[in-house]
């Protein structure tokens, strides 16, 4: 019988129906003795999400998924999210990623999903695929863990802070001008906190990316960059991450206003095949 951390911590309840293997003390944990093939009843989903909530990303191995199967897992936590730029999968609502010899990783950059959206993902399922012989893992940082950790003359200069949040520097270079203008005018820049405040546990989280962020409004150039580059070397602490070595049929399912991730791209010319769903989220606040 696994234990969960309640909000309040000087309680513990039990997790009753699987195991849980913590990664690291804050974020990352496996859970055993699921079958994600099945359906939830509610309880089982709820305890899935407080787990989910606790260690911000949650892995199960050896899992075989169809992709309507992991769709279907996903909807569990909501309305499924289609996305304009990515490559698709089985279905419209899954992205598909596939690496090869002919065309090596290149996601190896800390960030959440998505915060280009007015409401950006509340958070993915990756399920893999086929995995290189070795390399190829993905990395998350506990982005509460790294807001908790700023000495509090930054945590003051930081409050009230907003950022605007771009997919043109990301996506926008492999695109024609025609299809760049077009997507434009559907996904236009979008303003975030610099520090988002969890819609469920009430924490504090960093929510600025080098992927998708692309200055502090208000802000002079120079200070900006200074600024964001401080806070993304935040989260680039290891004392913050947990780290997944992926096997076929492994599936990760994390919570996107939490948690940054970061593929590591090390393991051309083999091949990696990843597919996701992503869950639709709410503006943050």
């Amino acid at each position: 019988m696994a234990l969960r951390r309640t909000a309040d911590d000087s309680q513990i309840a039990p997790y009753e129906r699987f195991g849980v293997r913590p990664l690291s003390p804050t974020v990352g944990a496996e859970l055993t003795g699921l079958d994600l093939s099945q359906p939830l009843d509610h309880d089982l989903q709820a305890d899935v999400h407080r787990a989910l909530l606790e260690w911000k990303v949650i892995f199960f191995r050896d899992q075989s998924l169809t992709a309507d199967q992991q769709i279907a897992f996903a909807r569990h936590w909501g309305e499924i999210e289609q996305h304009p730029f990515l490559p698709k999968g089985d279905s419209d609502t899954v992205q598909r990623f596939e690496k090869g010899d002919k065309m090596g990783g290149y996601e190896n950059e800390w960030h959440n999903d998505n915060t280009w959206r007015l409401a950006p993902s509340m958070g993915a399922v990756l399920r893999a695929i086929e995995v290189p012989p070795v390399g190829g893992d993905t990395m998350f940082a506990d982005t509460a863990a790294a807001y908790d950790n700023l000495d509090d003359a930054l945590k003051l200069r930081l409050d009230g802070l907003q950022a605007d949040h771009d997919w043109i520097n990301t996506f926008g270079p492999s695109m024609d001008p025609e299809r760049r203008a077009v997507l434009r005018e559907s996904f236009p820049t979008v303003t975030h906190p610099v520090v988002r405040t969890h819609p469920e546990t009430g924490r504090p989280t960093l929510f600025v990316n080098p992927n998708f962020t692309t200055r502090i409004v208000g802000m002079p150039a120079d200070e900006s960059a200074e600024l964001l580059d401080l806070l993304y070397r935040q989260s680039d602490r290891p004392e913050y991450q947990c780290r997944c070595r992926w096997g076929t049929g492994m599936v990760a399912f994390w919570d996107n206003r939490a948690v940054q991730h970061y593929a590591v791209s090390d393991y051309w010319p083999a091949r990696r095949v990843m597919e996701r769903v992503a869950i639709v989220g709410d503006v943050p606040f």
